[in-house]
């Protein structure tokens, strides 16, 4: 054991580290440590706050460095984070804390890869690849990809991640800078960066690069993706492109403005990823993104709500679902809608209406209690009430057997509360 922990110094020589604010060095001066992945792969499968003291004890007992234990327990925390986008990959990836935040999560960079594929591009540039997650779904799918990134811990990260791929090359060079046409390639990604010490930037004038500059830099090609924030306004589109709002089990990271031989017509599209499936619900017809949703006239609820898909509600596909499946809205700038009869599909949520009362906390309080519900879901649009404020409220006893519901809206202009059951279907 002697023997082994004076043999590690060796790849904690003092020289040439750069040094990170934490005390940790930067992930390239760990990567070229020449034990430097035996100690990533030293690391446990999760992190625990309780024995990063222990852990970090036994990992410098071995000989490694302070500030490389350091950073393999930043990597080790980062891991444990990124499951959520990455699965079981996350254990063998590198990030940055700023890169994982804006890292795209791989199935929606699956979705990315595949829209490229079926536009005819064999080569995509990723412009700004950050960690690399969308480089690794366009290598995965087999495009030929190279990768351009300014920040040297991210594009180390992006490296190490990509490493299995003999059809990716990451290069540490702002993209603007480099010669893109060098490569041939017919397609770009480019992911802006919204975030700026801290701070999200909401106009896509101020993202990094601006909205227009990545418009521009999009036109060279042949086909382009530029991912956006999943809040931009219609007037921000460009008249001849294809913009998608994607979805990821009810939630709504992003949506991507396609351009070239990757919008076959202009148009807002859905497109929904649930339980690992991918739906698209998008117009038959062409039209400018940048048009007003249509409006649809409200109608008092039936037996049952439908919340719809974010993705639908962004992309402003209301009016078609409602028409699609004979529903309206439930009140003016209301995202509920309502029917009499239950609808079964991926861009929306269905419950059967129990009751419809007053938004009174003292009597649908009561109510539940006379239900018997126990476990209590709660949604909100068109009031100011705050859910936790109401669960305290409305003083539901969490032994009861049943559980639902309560939607606390609007329904034709006046505040109501509505209990509902939800229907557990597989889409079709």
């Amino acid at each position: 054991m002697r023997e082994r922990r004076r043999a590690a110094p060796g790849i904690i020589a003092r020289t040439g580290r750069r040094k990170c604010q934490n005390g940790s060095v930067s992930i390239a001066a760990l990567l070229h440590l020449p034990l430097g992945e035996q100690l990533l792969r030293a690391l446990p499968n999760g992190y625990s706050p309780e024995d990063v003291f222990k852990l970090s004890a036994r990992l410098r007992a071995d000989g490694y460095a302070a500030e490389y234990v350091n950073e393999a327990l930043t990597q080790l925390r980062l891991r444990t984070k990124a499951a959520e986008k990455f699965g079981s990959l996350a254990r063998s990836l590198l990030y940055t804390a700023a890169g994982l935040e804006q890292a795209t999560r791989l199935s929606v960079a699956a979705v990315h890869a595949r829209r490229f594929l079926d536009s005819g591009i064999k080569t995509v540039v990723d412009f700004g690849c950050g960690i690399g997650a969308d480089s690794y779904a366009f290598a995965d799918l087999g495009l030929h990809t190279r990768s351009f990134e300014k920040d040297p811990d991210a594009a180390a990260a992006a490296r190490y991640n990509l490493r299995r791929f003999g059809n990716a090359s990451v290069f540490c060079a702002d993209g603007f800078t480099a010669d893109l046409t060098a490569f041939g390639a017919e397609g770009i990604w480019i992911d802006p960066a919204r975030r700026k010490n801290a701070i999200r930037l909401k106009d896509p004038g101020h993202w990094i690069p601006p909205l227009p500059r990545a418009l521009d830099l999009a036109g060279r090609f042949s086909a382009a993706g530029i991912k956006t924030a999943p809040g931009i306004p219609y007037s921000h589109l460009p008249e001849n492109s294809a913009v998608s709002w994607i979805s990821v089990d009810g939630e709504l990271p992003e949506a991507v403005i396609w351009t070239g031989a990757a919008c076959p017509a202009p148009k807002r599209e859905a497109v929904v990823i649930r339980n690992g499936h991918t739906y698209i619900y998008a117009p038959c017809e062409a039209h400018d993104p940048r048009t007003a949703a249509k409006t649809v006239t409200p109608r008092a609820p039936g037996k049952y709500i439908f919340e719809p898909d974010p993705a639908i509600i962004r992309s402003g596909q209301i009016s078609r679902l409602c028409t699609e499946f004979g529903l309206a809205p439930i009140s003016d700038q209301i995202a509920y809608l309502s029917g009499d009869v239950p609808v079964s599909t991926p861009f929306c949520t269905a419950f059967e209406v129990l009751y419809t009362g007053t938004l009174n906390m003292k009597k649908t309080g009561k109510i539940l209690r006379q239900m018997e519900i126990g476990i209590l879901e709660i949604k909100k649009r068109g009031t100011d009430l705050q859910p936790e404020a109401m669960r305290k409220a409305l003083r539901t006893d969490p032994r009861a057997p049943h559980s639902a519901t309560l939607f606390a809206t609007r329904v034709m202009g006046k505040h109501r509360a509505i209990i509902a059951r939800r229907i557990r279907k597989a889409p079709k």
